[in-house]
């Protein structure tokens, strides 16, 4: 009589490790795809960021390049000339300044004319979808204050973490970038 006696001692070897590969390679296959679906969700919430950095940067190159044609225009008019809201749907009203000579409301014209194009063709492009602009300047004693505000459509919800309510666009998913800035008038 042996000492160590169990039921599986007079099987042979085969018998008592039988099924124990196939549990192994479920294990592993469980593991591999959790992996995989992790992969997958990471490189959804890469894409997706890199579609919001996107809109961000078309807006805020739209929005300087607006603020900078406002500094080249820089009439004691500017309040009037350039204190307008408009979105990616506007009748385009056609102004044209070259080779002409052009007063300092006709530029604010061709201004904000050459901005509907690129708004518009940025909605076309994908790369700012349903873009809002609102363009605010506040005359005082030096100078004026001007804010541009460019509002678009965004892919998922966010709540605005500002104090400061900016009322520019009433899209769902509303995304904003704002530009201030101060532009001091030239003597006349």
């Amino acid at each position: 009589m042996r000492a160590n006696s169990s039921p599986f001692s007079s099987l042979p070897r085969q018998q008592v490790n039988k099924g124990f590969t196939l549990i192994e390679v479920l294990i592993a296959f469980i593991i591999l795809t959790v992996g995989l679906l992790g992969t997958v969700a990471l490189q959804t919430n890469a894409k997706q960021a890199s579609y919001d950095a996107n809109q961000r940067s078309a807006a805020l190159a739209l929005a300087n390049d607006i603020m900078e044609r406002i500094r080249a225009n820089d009439t004691a008019d500017i309040v009037a000339n350039y204190s307008k809201s408009f979105d990616y749907q506007d009748v385009l009203v056609e102004k044209k300044c070259l080779n002409i000579r052009c007063s300092s409301s006709d530029i604010a014209e061709y201004d904000v004319y050459q901005w509907q194009k690129a708004l518009r063709v940025a909605d076309n492009t994908g790369s700012l979808a349903n873009g809002t602009v609102c363009i605010s300047p506040t005359a005082d004693d030096d100078g004026v204050r001007l804010r541009v505000v460019v509002a678009w459509q965004g892919r998922q919800r966010l709540t605005e973490s500002t104090n400061e309510t900016i009322a520019c666009g009433n899209i769902t998913n509303r995304r904003t970038v704002v530009l201030d800035s101060y532009i001091f008038m030239r003597a006349a």
